[in-house]
């Protein structure tokens, strides 16, 4: 029983510490500029472009046919699962979904073809580059940009390889771009890196036991098994001190 005892008080002492941290982020997420804490804060939604030539788009089929060849040829082919038409700097393209996940931001396989002239476009730093600033309303200017193989520290949850484009304004701006589709990962900055911070510590996402970027991590499992000792200690502990006339009505 001075086991079972033992055990109680110093579980009660960590889960303690941790429902501190939970109540002291929580009141930080009531009090936050939501606005700043998202990262949007240069952030600029790009338009469909008018002025484009679709007699030149080249026939679906005909890119069909095309990757097929080049994948029977191909000591690595790939299916296609689908394919959209999709706009990238006021350019059609074609993009070709090889690997497709349940949600962008999963683990994906893609390859992007010119809608006009058929050839494979592979995004590279100057058009990863360009697609940044195209994204970015804000007055610095594009100082680096560095391949990204994830996970990100910035963006947890996206499972892509990414080019990450950095900004000299004064809040630090870094924009990602997934490397395989030209899709625009998301903005961060310091604000929304603050931010972050507090998620990590309210949903205890720390990267320590299994993936991180969810709110059903490791350690938040072994934080619910040690609550659950902590009641079941805590049960046997009353059993014994009612079993002993200790309770009285």
């Amino acid at each position: 029983m001075q086991l079972v005892k033992q055990l109680h008080k110093w579980l009660s002492v960590i889960i303690a510490l941790q429902i501190l941290i939970w109540l002291g982020s929580g009141l930080f997420f009531n009090l936050m500029d939501h606005s700043k804490a998202s990262g949007k804060e240069n952030l600029v939604r790009v338009s469909q472009p008018k002025d484009i030539d679709h007699t030149r788009l080249l026939p679906v089929r005909f890119i069909i046919n095309q990757h097929e060849l080049i994948s029977v040829e191909s000591a690595n082919p790939q299916k296609i699962n689908s394919l959209r038409l999709i706009y990238l700097l006021d350019h059609p393209y074609y993009l070709l979904n090889h690997r497709k996940a349940l949600y962008p931001h999963f683990d994906n396989e893609h390859s992007l073809i010119d809608a006009y002239s058929g050839k494979v476009k592979v995004i590279d730093s100057a058009m990863a580059k360009a697609l940044a600033v195209a994204s970015y309303s804000g007055k610095g200017q594009a100082t680096s940009v560095v391949k990204i193989i994830a996970p990100m520290e910035d963006i947890l949850k996206e499972e892509n390889t990414s080019w990450r484009i950095n900004f000299n304004d004064s809040i630090n701006t870094s924009v990602y771009i997934d490397a395989s589709s030209g899709r625009l990962v998301g903005h961060s900055n310091d604000d929304k890196r603050f931010a972050d911070l507090f998620f990590k510590l309210h949903f205890m996402d720390y990267g320590l036991l299994g993936k991180s970027g969810s709110f059903n991590n490791g350690l938040i499992i072994f934080f619910s098994v040690l609550t659950l000792l902590l009641c079941l200690t805590g049960a046997t502990w009353v059993v014994e001190l009612v079993r002993k006339g200790r309770y009285r009505l």
